[in-house]
């Protein structure tokens, strides 16, 4: 079969290189079958469209990518409808396990059952050790190893503390080390509910991405100018099972006016990095990056999102609170004096 013509003249097809980061439906000519067509359907996020063709990302299974001449109409369609559900069960500590996998450490080494966890300090999460179980030592023995694994890697010790979760005694023998605390609260919500905030004219500002391109890194506030830091951010916003970005563009030639990432593992759906630049606030551009994400995440499966938010910063809360989060349980992260 002959290509078809140039897209602008195939009346079918709605969409072009624009619509890269929304979620589509398209057919194109899957093969030739005794000389005619075999035509298939996906719909899913454009994840690209570029002189190498168009790709595809479905709710389930492996991207789809084709030729742009073998496209034969496609349309922006509205995002997956999800459905109410309870929340997942999960226990806190269980909830803390599933954090650790949306934002694997560049390094991970066990002491017991503990998970010392290090990335060039990018984040506490991805540089401390994870306390839940038996180390298999004694305490103050344990803490003397986490103490001497930090500080062989130029890091400070920082020890995550759960309650429950973390083994009975290690808050007293943390209080004696004099270790400084951080609370750290894991809030929940529903997705469903989630995916439906936002007004229609933010939520089609919003495009996904399967990886975080500069632009998207270049508004994330925890990124520095140290290359080993860069490198090891990369590496960590990119883990987990399933990761997406959102990003709100800017003008041509300018930052993005928000972004924000998900990870979705099983029945979770974890959100992070949700950063509006100072001169886009109060558009509603936080409310539909989450909304977008979370529309996605359901169609991946979830029913439930968690996020970790500091106990301080009351900003956050609140934009969460109008979200429909609760606080599911506080953990700590306790660091270590030196030596």
């Amino acid at each position: 079969m002959a290509a078809g013509g140039p897209v602008q003249d195939r009346p079918e097809v709605r969409i072009d290189r624009a619509d890269v980061g929304r979620r589509v439906s398209v057919r194109r000519v899957a093969e030739i079958a005794d000389d005619r067509p075999v035509f298939r359907d996906v719909i899913g996020v454009l994840t690209s469209w570029d002189d190498r063709g168009l790709t595809v990302a479905p709710r389930s299974g492996a991207p789809v990518s084709f030729d742009e001449n073998l496209l034969v109409a496609g349309k922006v369609v509205p995002l997956f409808p999800a459905r109410r559900a309870p929340l997942p069960a999960a226990t806190p500590a269980e909830l803390q396990r599933i954090a650790a996998r949306g934002w694997p450490a560049v390094e991970q080494e066990s002491l017991g059952a503990w998970t010392l966890r290090a990335s060039a300090g990018f984040t506490r999460r991805a540089n401390s050790v994870q306390t839940l179980g038996d180390p298999g030592l004694p305490l103050g023995a344990a803490l003397a190893a986490v103490q001497d694994w930090y500080a062989a890697r130029g890091l400070p010790a920082w020890v995550e503390v759960s309650a429950p979760g973390s083994p009975e005694g290690l808050r007293a023998q943390l209080d004696r080390l004099g270790a400084a605390y951080s609370p750290t609260l894991v809030r929940v919500a529903g997705l469903a509910p989630l995916a439906r905030q936002g007004s229609r004219p933010a939520l089609d500002r919003v495009r996904l991405a399967r990886t975080a391109g500069t632009e998207w890194m270049s508004l994330y506030r925890r990124v520095t100018d140290d290359p080993a830091v860069e490198e090891a951010a990369g590496r960590v916003v990119h883990g987990g099972p399933s990761v997406w970005f959102a990003t709100v563009p800017g003008e041509p030639g300018q930052p993005p006016l928000a972004i924000g990432r998900c990870v979705i593992d099983g029945p979770w759906a974890g959100f992070g990095a949700v950063e509006v630049a100072p001169y886009a606030r109060r558009a509603g551009l936080a409310s539909a990056v989450m909304a977008v994400l979370a529309a996605r995440a359901a169609e991946e499966g979830a029913t439930g999102a968690y996020l970790q938010v500091e106990a301080e910063n009351d900003a956050a809360i609140a934009l969460y609170d109008g979200l429909g989060f609760t606080t599911s349980h506080t953990y700590h992260y306790a660091r270590l004096p030196r030596g």
